[in-house]
């Protein structure tokens, strides 16, 4: 293993920590109650696994295998400085994320009875902190794993997920919360903080 692809798996590695105790909460929760508000479809949950094998396991393949050795690139080393500059925030916005949502998390396209509104935080700057984090480390990935595969599996099929996703996401939030949602929409960009609050 390069020292990069070290960096690549280190920042795997903390990541997974982060979503491991929230995912296992969420599992017991819904064992105990279903989701109130659902919009996951079968559909939807094929793009998901789509993009948890680019993002997951194609990398890791093409670091620990010699099976996509074909597709190995050299980038310059500085643009790998920058994949973890973009790893480091990925894991951070994360990490925010997670802390700022606690039980109101879910890795899927529904919410709880008790769901709430959070707008606090990082929230209070990105409506989609988890969505940014995602892109960045999809960047981080194309910039540290060194292959047109496994390097680039996390943008290209990350990406259906996004255009999909999203805006099911946000008819779902605008069903629930109504007005508040709406307000808060025109106040907090998405992805990415608004320069100017309206």
């Amino acid at each position: 293993m390069t020292p990069i692809e070290i960096i690549f798996l280190a920042g795997w590695i903390i990541e997974e920590a982060i979503r491991f105790p929230h995912r296992r909460r969420y599992r017991q929760e819904l064992r105990k109650k279903s989701s109130a508000y659902s919009r996951m479809t079968g559909f939807g949950v094929i793009l998901d696994m789509l993009a948890f094998l680019g993002m997951e396991i194609v990398p890791l393949f093409a670091i620990f295998s010699t099976w996509l050795d074909f597709a190995a690139y050299d980038l310059p080393v500085v643009l790998a400085w920058l994949g973890a500059l973009f790893m480091a925030g990925s894991i951070a916005i994360l990490w925010l994320a997670h802390h700022d949502l606690g039980r109101n998390w879910s890795p899927s396209v529904d919410l709880r009875q008790e769901h709430k509104l959070v707008t606090h935080g990082i929230y209070a700057h990105l409506r989609h902190p988890i969505y940014a984090s995602v892109w960045l480390w999809c960047l981080a990935q194309a910039l540290l794993v060194h292959n047109w595969i496994g390097g680039l599996a996390g943008l290209v099929l990350f990406l259906p997920v996004y255009l999909t996703r999203l805006p099911v996401e946000e008819g779902m939030m605008l069903e629930v919360f109504g007005e508040e949602y709406r307000d808060y929409r025109r106040r907090v960009g998405g992805i990415f903080p608004r320069l100017r609050k309206k």
